[in-house]
């Protein structure tokens, strides 16, 4: 298991409990369609983590890998004038991971945390785990849970 996604797991032991069952694809789960094509699930079953910012405050969200995130949306659910994506480099200061790799809890640091609200349709999902290429899945409620997640409409309409 690469060190990021071990270090995931851990994180995920010692502060919740949890022991995800992380699985690494050599081909890569970069876009939410090729995570999907590599585990055999829908595409919306794909959590994705992506962090925003209004300049002076991060963010996190868990989206659906099916929806687009309306930025103008999570602005108004979180009570901000505006929210852009975060650059690379804020991502890693809030979360402690590098994008492409955020699993949606075991941040660096405590982010409001808003959760698309259509991933609680699902039974399952699978969340980044510290790498590109791993992932583990999930029960929505649970990954709400443990995200301490707010389920909110944040997906284009």
């Amino acid at each position: 298991m690469h060190e990021r996604a071990r270090e995931f797991a851990e994180a995920a032991r010692d502060r919740y409990g949890l022991d995800p069952a992380v699985e690494e694809f050599d081909d890569g789960t970069r876009t939410a369609e090729d995570a999907a094509a590599a585990i055999g699930c829908q595409v919306a079953q794909i959590a994705s983590s992506i962090v925003v910012t209004d300049g002076n405050r991060a963010a996190a969200v868990v989206t659906s890998g099916a929806n687009r995130l309306d930025t103008v949306r999570v602005a108004d659910e979180l009570g901000w004038d505006g929210a852009d994506l975060a650059a690379p480099e804020t991502v890693r200061e809030a979360t402690g991971w590098a994008i492409g790799g955020v699993p949606p809890f075991c941040h660096e640091r405590d982010l409001p945390t808003l959760l698309d609200e259509s991933l609680l349709t699902l039974d399952l999902v699978w969340a980044a785990a510290g790498t590109p290429d791993a992932v583990f899945p999930i029960d929505p409620e649970r990954l709400a849970d443990l995200a301490d997640a707010e389920p909110a409409a944040v997906a284009e309409s």
